[in-house]
């Protein structure tokens, strides 16, 4: 079980919303919700349909819920990420068995954590203290809404295996919940890493996800070369392929996730946020959808500007080869089209002026 944790003063960050750590994909989404008059009665239906309550007393009968008499050294990891996190409510925490190392944050009126004891058997306190601060922050970010959405339409779509049309509709729409389940687990690393406040540790957490517990056999730096060969890497087959693997994923794949907590400590957001400048929850009310929605635009256009997946780099250039050949066409016509009104020789002079005074627009620009 945990290891004996090593004793460090962390920062705490009261008031915190959960909008400081949430990537901005994520965060559009949350905040539409969180806005929408009576979508709480719609989730509540949901959660029904899935009998949350019934989920809590499973684990109540079959696992250990973790608290000062039971697993105390994991209650006190808990304790201390719940209070860097200014959590306002404890969720409960379930430690069940199972060696496949697991976490889960579960439910919407109650949210409660479930960690696998192949989880903590894999990961020494301070790394727990990742996990667990990993899932609080799902918690708190209210994932356990877009779960349970994403896992009616999976059994629905099951059901609807006959009705081909109506199982596309709800592919389209699960892979949709699918790209936001990777974008909240980029948020909830992040919450992880506020929680932790180690960067070599969060670093361990994921080669040990991708490679098992024997980190003397494995290197920080090769790790991270493979997140820069898995960017890079292969030509626009293998740009494909990659989407490919990871459409029907809920998670991300741990060597690009080690890379994205990575860029976003490197962003300066991290540093930011552990001077003490980060959103409080007292203002969340006021947070605006089409800002967020400008936000989440603008993090999957960065994402695609400064790609070197081959896939990304190809449509680049194609997009470019097709502006300047757009370009090219759009001053040809204007020249001919000048040409066939008697100004040729003005469009071509170079001045910089047209014939009503206006400035020359460049067929070039958009």
């Amino acid at each position: 079980m945990a290891a004996k944790q090593v004793k460090k003063t962390r920062r705490t960050f009261p008031g915190i919303s959960s909008r400081a750590w949430e990537h901005p994909a994520d965060r559009a989404a949350l905040v539409t919700l969180r806005s929408l008059s009576g979508v709480d009665t719609v989730l509540r239906k949901l959660a029904g349909l899935l009998r949350e309550r019934q989920y809590r007393l499973l684990y109540l009968a079959s696992a250990i819920r973790v608290d000062r008499r039971q697993f105390s050294e994991i209650d006190d990891l808990y304790l201390g990420a719940l209070h860097v996190l200014d959590s306002p409510r404890r969720p409960e925490l379930y430690l069940r068995q199972d060696p496949v190392p697991q976490a889960m944050t579960l439910g919407i009126d109650e949210p409660f954590i479930v960690l696998s004891t192949g989880m903590v058997d894999l990961m020494d306190a301070d790394e727990l203290r990742f996990v667990l601060g990993h899932e609080i922050g799902h918690a708190l970010s209210g994932h356990g809404v877009y779960r349970t959405v994403l896992t009616v339409l999976m059994q629905l779509a099951d059901s609807f295996g006959a009705l081909p049309a109506g199982r596309l509709g709800l592919q389209s729409m699960i892979a949709a919940l699918n790209e936001w389940s990777r974008k909240s687990e980029l948020s909830a690393d992040r919450a992880g890493l506020l929680a932790s406040q180690d960067e070599v540790v969060a670093l361990r957490v994921m080669m040990k996800l991708a490679g098992g517990p024997e980190l003397a056999k494995m290197d920080t730096d090769a790790f991270l070369e493979q997140a820069a060969e898995y960017e890079s890497t292969g030509d626009l087959r293998d740009g494909v392929l990659k989407l490919i693997n990871l459409l029907p994923q809920t998670h991300p794949f741990s060597v690009p996730r080690a890379a994205a907590l990575r860029a976003w400590v490197a962003s300066g957001e991290y540093g930011t946020i552990l001077g003490g400048d980060y959103p409080k929850r007292e203002d969340d009310g006021s947070a605006r959808i089409g800002e967020q929605f400008t936000a989440a635009a603008k993090s999957y256009k960065e994402r695609f500007e400064a790609s070197t997946d081959p896939l990304f780099t190809t449509l680049r250039s194609v997009g470019q080869d097709l502006g300047g050949a757009a370009g090219a066409a759009g001053r040809g016509f204007a020249d001919m089209v000048s040409g066939l009104f008697g100004r040729g020789e003005q469009a071509g002079s170079g001045s910089g002026g047209s014939a009503d005074g206006g400035e020359t627009p460049d067929p070039g620009k958009n």
